[in-house]
C-alpha cells in the first residue's frame, strides 16, 4: 500500500452535493494543503429531486448514475482524489424524505443493518487511519434518514475501527452557529432583489445550527471559495448557485458559506475555538 500524508481526513455523508455543501471549503483547503481527504458516500440519492427541467426525465438508477457522474465533478473541483461509496455501488440506496413509504425499501440505506454498514466503513477507516472524521450529529442536521443512518453508521464504526487496532482521535459533527446564520440571512434579505431567486429560506431550514458555545472548530476556507462554488455547481441536478447564495429544489434562497464549522463530538474538548481540525494532533507514528 502507497504510503499515507501524516494527516489523514474522512468525511462520511449520506448523499453525494451534502460533502460540497456542508464540508466543501473545508476539503478543499485541506486537500490543497497535502492531507489525505477521503469520502464515503452512503448513497447515490436516487430519490432526490430533480431542478432542471431538462434532466427531469432521470429518476431512479437513472438519477443515482447521474449523480455519481456530478459527484466525480465536484470532487475534481475540490482536489479530492480518493472517494468511495460505501459497500460500493448500489449497495445502499437514497430512503426518500422521513415518513415516506421509500423508508420501507428493504434496500434502502435506512433499513441497513447498522453493524454491517459500520464494519463496511471500518474497513476503509483501517485502511486510511484517519486523525479526523466527520459527518452528521445524532438528528442528521434536520432529520433525514439517510443522514441520521449515517451518524449511526460512523460512530459504530469508529468503535469497531478501534476495536481492530486504529483509534481515530478526533471525530466532528457538522454545525453552524446561530449568530453566523443570523447574520448570513440578514445579509441574504438585503440582497434577494438583485438575486435570480424569487424567496429565501429561514435560518431553521439550515441543518446543524446550533448556539454558538457548542462550536468548537471554525475552519476558514475563504481562499478555497470558488472551489466550494464549482463543487455545488457540479451537483446540477440538486443545486443551483448564484455566489454566495444557492437554492435546493426548494427554491429557497441561503447563504453559501465558505467558513465551516464544527462540533467536537470525540476526543478532548478544545477551551478555545480551534481553527484547524488537526489541532493537538502529532505526526503519525
Amino acid at each position: 500500500m502507497t504510503e499515507l500524508p501524516d494527516r489523514r481526513l474522512l468525511l462520511v455523508h449520506a448523499h453525494p452535493d451534502d460533502e460540497s455543501i456542508n464540508n466543501g471549503a473545508t476539503m478543499a483547503r485541506y486537500a490543497a494543503e497535502g492531507a489525505h481527504v477521503t469520502l464515503v458516500t452512503c448513497t447515490l440519492g436516487e430519490r432526490g429531486e430533480v431542478i432542471p427541467p431538462e434532466l427531469g426525465h432521470l429518476s431512479g438508477a437513472a438519477l443515482g448514475g447521474h449523480r455519481l457522474g456530478e459527484l466525480r465533478e465536484a470532487m475534481r473541483a475540490l482536489g479530492v482524489t480518493d472517494f468511495r461509496l460505501l459497500g460500493g455501488a448500489g449497495r445502499y440506496c437514497d430512503s426518500g424524505m422521513m415518513g415516506l413509504p421509500d423508508n420501507d425499501d428493504p434496500g434502502c440505506f435506512w433499513q441497513a443493518d447498522v453493524d454491517q454498514a459500520a464494519g463496511l466503513l471500518a474497513e476503509v477507516i483501517l485502511e486510511i487511519r484517519p486523525q479526523v472524521l466527520v459527518t452528521y450529529d445524532d438528528d442528521g442536521g434536520y432529520g433525514h434518514p439517510d443522514h441520521i443512518q449515517a451518524h449511526r453508521v460512523a460512530m459504530r464504526a469508529v468503535e469497531l475501527a478501534a476495536e481492530r487496532g486504529w483509534d481515530v482521535p478526533k471525530v466532528y459533527w457538522n454545525r453552524v452557529p446561530r449568530s453566523v446564520a443570523e447574520e448570513s440571512f440578514a445579509r441574504l434579505d438585503d440582497d434577494l432583489p438583485g438575486l435570480p431567486f424569487e424567496k429565501a429560506a429561514v435560518v431553521g431550514d439550515v441543518p446543524g445550527v446550533v448556539a454558538d458555545e457548542q462550536v468548537t472548530t471554525e475552519i476558514d476556507g475563504t481562499a478555497h471559495a470558488a472551489a466550494k462554488a464549482a463543487a455545488m455547481r457540479a451537483h446540477a441536478t440538486q443545486i443551483t448557485v448564484a455566489e454566495p447564495y444557492f437554492v435546493l429544489s426548494n427554491e429557497l434562497a441561503q447563504p453559501l458559506l465558505t467558513t465551516e464549522y464544527y462540533e467536537l463530538a470525540r476526543g478532548e474538548r478544545p477551551e478555545e475555538r480551534e481553527s484547524d481540525l488537526f489541532a493537538g494532533i502529532g505526526e503519525a507514528p
